[in-house]
């Protein structure tokens, strides 16, 4: 019985070391799956917090993208309303410059031209030439620098004589005088 009592002690000895075997590596198990457990926690936790910041970066650079584009506006619609009112005041000046062309063009038989460059018009006269009413002169000024210039006539004219009218209207300012002036020195050479 002796026998059979250490055969009984030696296996459960045997059981519980196995047992003892099994809850270790069972422990171990949950300890590396504990483990894995925070790791992907702690990994979880790092790209909720760097999503996070993302979005916080996002929503600033869009409140920053709303203001700009609020600002734009605002400068587009200023812009807009002042284009608008120098319209408005280029529109009530041609009201009275039309009157005004229209006088230059029956009384002194003048048309304004384009050149095709810029800062440059033509300025047609007819009915110079008493027998050929229909004949035109005409000289081109520049505009485009702080005194005006007449760039060419035809027929020519004696550059003496157009330097003074120029020197007047440079002086005045007055295109008036300036295109009567033109005239006569046309009238003139017609009648040479």
């Amino acid at each position: 019985m002796v026998l059979k009592l250490t055969q009984s002690y030696t296996e459960t000895q045997r059981n519980r070391k196995q047992a003892i075997s099994s809850l270790e590596s069972k422990s171990n198990q949950h300890a590396h799956a504990l483990a894995r457990e925070a790791a992907e926690t702690e990994e979880m936790q790092d790209a909720i917090q760097s999503l996070t910041q993302q979005k916080e970066e996002h929503i600033s650079r869009r409140d920053q993208l709303k203001q700009d584009i609020a600002s734009v506006q605002a400068s587009i619609k200023q812009r807009r309303e002042a284009q608008a009112a120098h319209q408005r005041s280029l529109d009530a000046q041609a009201r009275h410059n039309i009157p005004e062309l229209r006088f230059w063009e029956h009384c002194l038989g003048l048309r304004i031209e384009g050149t095709g460059v810029e800062d440059v018009l033509r300025f047609v006269y007819v009915c110079v030439d008493d027998p050929d009413a229909e004949k035109e002169c005409y000289f081109d000024l520049a505009m485009g620098g702080k005194e005006y210039e007449v760039a060419g006539t035809k027929p020519k004219l004696e550059r003496e004589s157009v330097e003074e009218v120029q020197e007047r209207l440079n002086e005045s300012r007055e295109l008036g005088g300036f295109l009567k002036g033109m005239r006569s020195l046309f009238v003139q050479a017609m009648k040479a």
